[in-house]
């Protein structure tokens, strides 16, 4: 074998070690990407024209958190809004509108409190997908629930529901639960049951004064059935 086809041969091998250098990073990449956002991936995939174009959007959503101030809440005010949580779903008892717009505008102050920017609605979902991916979907939920609660479009069920979605992301929020335990009261400010003792009767009950549904009372602070 003549010099040029050694040298041939090591510029096909070089090439070759590059492709699957390049393979494996991309694989490495995109195991990652899969692993941090979970169900916000397949989202992001099937809302872009290419999951290349998806990969690269998540890539910097990474990038403009890791530049937030994200910081944990000290205890002292975790377990404040940990009491105004406990205090917001009581008043669900007696006006369920109301209370899923409080539930709305406190997951709001703690995002805020936490060093999230608050001004836009995707923009919130867009920061809080780095970190808190799994919850994502409550988040959405709650919040287009509760856009119909305030055109008094929405059931009680749904209401009820709202806040349960809401309820999800607030823990999470309240504290991170992979690097923090949370104190008894913050557990408690969460976990409150959020039974529904009555039908999907529309919610249309002006000025949000009551929530009683076919005679019936929605009840969120019994113990869990």
């Amino acid at each position: 074998m003549n010099a040029v086809a050694w040298v041939a041969v090591v510029i096909v091998a070089v090439l070759v070690i590059l492709a699957v250098g390049y393979l494996v990073s991309a694989g490495n990449r995109r195991r990652h990407l899969r692993d941090r956002f979970g169900p916000e991936y397949e989202r992001a995939v099937r809302e872009s024209d290419s999951r290349r174009d998806a990969e690269q959007e998540l890539r910097a959503r990474e990038e403009r958190h890791a530049k937030l101030d994200i910081r944990p809440l000290d205890p002292r005010t975790r377990e404040q809004y940990a009491r105004k949580w406990t205090e917001v779903q009581e008043r669900f008892v007696d006006a369920p509108g109301f209370a899923v717009t409080e539930a709305d505008a406190l997951v709001t102050a703690v995002m805020a409190e936490r060093g999230y920017p608050t001004d836009d609605f995707e923009q919130r979902l867009s920061d809080l997908s780095v970190a808190h991916a799994a919850t994502l979907d409550h988040y959405r939920n709650a919040h287009d629930i509760s856009s119909r609660a305030a055109r008094q479009e929405a059931t009680t069920e749904e209401l009820r529901q709202a806040m349960v979605h809401y309820r999800a992301l607030f823990q999470e929020l309240l504290g991170d639960s992979d690097s923090e335990s949370h104190s008894d009261s913050d557990s408690r400010a969460a976990d409150v049951p959020l039974d529904d003792h009555s039908g999907s009767t529309a919610y249309t009950t002006g000025g949000y004064g009551d929530a009683s549904a076919n005679g019936r009372h929605v009840d969120m602070r019994k113990a869990g059935r």
